[in-house]
């Protein structure tokens, strides 16, 4: 039946490192791919800046006229070039002319998704994006569509492999920040320009994504409370090794009740501390995993390559073949769902718990002013470890839960006190009861 239809014609915006691969995917395994979604798929043309760095695409598909590829004759868009412009206009023109888009730009998403899932409504168009957050990781579909029926609570991951590269060597070499940076580009796990992934951009990306679909409500990047990983130190390391734990760079978003009943959603990107025993604790290097909470599934875990360029063509290819099908049968995949249109909790409302690690004078009651402090912005102690002596003095602090605002507060009056000579760390406690 397949070889009799039309083929569904597509078009590749970018032939990167994913993009090469699904090109390559797509020509080797024509009659897969046919069989797999009732016609044949065929590549009508491959958008790039510079044609002489491909030489292995076919000459006659490149083009540098992206715009003039949307416009032709072509079925599915697949943009594999990222970035908001020219990206957000291309998508916008296939997709208002009724043209089915694939794509992995978690940045376009995170700013702009509302205005794409409207123009695709409007036209009747499909707008698929497994490969946006977590590489070949199937979490999006499971978020939009098997888990429709159920509500999600929380989901906590590991969304960003540079980070959780840098912060696994930290941990099971000693060394710090820095040096490990320089070598997880060496190792090709960072790029020349690490801002977006070790200051946390590209995991406020996905988690505005992650949070748009476990929640119904629409949320951008701008939302997603966001820091890096930069200021963690070995010190920090070895502090959460004490206590059995260990560091990593962590997208939160969770729905809040609040005493009066009332829900809003949080989303927050910052490092933390989590057990070793949590399942996030144990995954390494460059990988991806994400927990999702939800009331009838209860705890479910999706981990594996977050990234490169076959593990990401796989998830476009598996968009692309959904898309193929709809198109054979006439019919058209999931929408946005945004009914709920939850406010966002500010971070300084978010319930969170400090690990806070203090430099002090070794004199009597240095413990009852610190604690006389926690107090005052009522914020309880759940550990307390005094050691050292003389000029090693140290203490520290683990909280119970507290608004963050209360938190970052009693940190900063802790500083003023005499007895304290530093606050030496500061940072987050996540994956266990309060």
């Amino acid at each position: 039946m397949s070889q009799d239809r039309e083929p569904i014609r597509v078009a590749l915006l970018g032939c990167g490192t994913v993009g090469t691969e699904v090109l390559r995917l797509l020509q080797d395994q024509p009659d897969e791919f046919a069989a797999r979604t009732g016609a044949p798929m065929l590549v009508t043309g491959v958008a790039v800046r510079r044609p002489h760095k491909h030489p292995d695409v076919p000459q006659h598909l490149l083009t540098t006229d992206a715009h003039a590829l949307v416009e032709g004759d072509v079925d599915v868009i697949v943009e594999l070039i990222g970035g908001i412009e020219p990206a957000r206009s291309l998508l916008l023109t296939a997709l208002k002319s009724g043209k089915s888009v694939v794509t992995a730009n978690k940045a376009l998403l995170a700013e702009h998704g509302s205005e794409l899932y409207a123009a695709a409504d409007a036209s009747g168009a499909d707008i698929y994006f497994e490969a946006a957050v977590a590489g070949a990781i199937p979490l999006l579909r499971p978020l939009r569509e098997s888990l429709a029926g159920d509500r999600i609570n929380r989901v906590m991951g590991i969304v960003n492999g540079t980070t959780n590269y840098i912060l696994s060597a930290m941990d099971s070499t000693g060394a710090g920040y820095s040096e490990t940076l320089d070598e997880a580009g060496r190792l090709g796990y960072a790029e020349a320009d690490p801002t977006a992934d070790v200051d946390g951009f590209d995991a406020a990306a996905k988690a505005a994504i992650l949070a748009s679909l476990a929640f119904h409500t629409r949320v951008t990047a701008s939302d997603v409370h966001r820091e890096g990983i930069s200021a963690v130190t070995p010190g920090d390391i070895a502090a959460a090794r004490t206590l059995d734990r260990t560091v990593k760079l962590l997208a939160i978003c969770e729905r809040v009740v609040d005493e009066n009943g009332a829900e809003s959603v949080s989303a927050r990107v910052h490092p933390a501390m989590i057990p070793r025993s949590h399942p996030l604790a144990g995954v390494g290097d460059a990988f991806n995993a994400v927990f999702v909470e939800a009331e009838a599934a209860g705890q479910l875990m999706f981990y594996g390559q977050g990234a490169g360029g076959a593990p990401t063509a796989s998830a476009v290819l598996g968009d692309l073949v959904a898309v193929a099908r709809n198109l054979v049968v006439a019919g058209r995949g999931p929408r946005e769902s945004a009914h709920a249109q939850l406010p966002m909790r500010p971070m300084g409302k978010t319930p969170t718990r400090y690990h806070i690690s203090l430099d002090v004078a070794d004199k009597p009651g240095v413990l009852s002013q610190v604690a006389a402090m926690f107090n005052e912005h009522d914020v309880s102690i759940s550990v307390v470890r005094q050691q050292g002596r003389g000029a090693e003095a140290s203490l520290v602090v683990v909280t119970h839960t507290a608004p963050d605002a209360a938190l970052r507060s009693t940190v900063d009056k802790i500083a003023q006190l005499p007895v304290v000579r530093e606050v030496v760390s500061v940072m987050r406690v996540e994956g266990e009861s309060s």
